[in-house]
């Protein structure tokens, strides 16, 4: 069953906000969306070694980046451990899942752009990089 959520509009005018101010180079995106991939390689493997009843153990962890230019589309697929609709609609759908006072405080921190890229993950908002270089987004999970 496929659903389609949308950002409102102040939501969306906050999210270009952010964005901006937090990236430099539109090529992070793919950083980002590559190293969320790999996230979830990492809790899949994890689940691997301490769960018996893990469907495919034995499955290969693989990212797979496909370009269309024909359709003007990149597709980065995972073998990773996935997330349920409430796990997106929680992590994807809340900016800054991860605390919005420590993400602050955390760029209060960090003045050059350099260490703040790097901490970016750490608070829910690296995913949002997509949106420097694309209208839309679709999750299949």
């Amino acid at each position: 069953m496929s659903e389609q959520f949308t950002f409102q509009a102040e939501t969306q005018q906050l999210l270009n906000i952010l964005i901006h101010s937090l990236y430099t180079e539109k090529e992070i995106f793919l950083r980002e969306l590559i190293s969320n991939a790999s996230d979830a390689l990492n809790r899949v493997q994890f689940e691997m070694l301490t769960n018996d009843n893990v469907k495919d153990a034995g499955a290969d962890l693989e990212i797979h980046i496909t370009v269309d230019e024909e359709n003007n589309t990149l597709t980065i697929a995972d073998t990773g451990i996935g997330m349920t609709r409430d796990e997106v609609i929680e992590n994807l759908g809340t900016i800054a899942k991860s605390g919005a006072k420590a993400f602050m405080e955390a760029m209060k921190e960090k003045p050059d752009n350099g260490s703040i890229s790097d901490i970016i993950g750490q608070f829910g908002v690296g995913f949002y990089s997509v949106f420097m270089v694309a209208d839309s987004v679709d999750v299949i999970t």
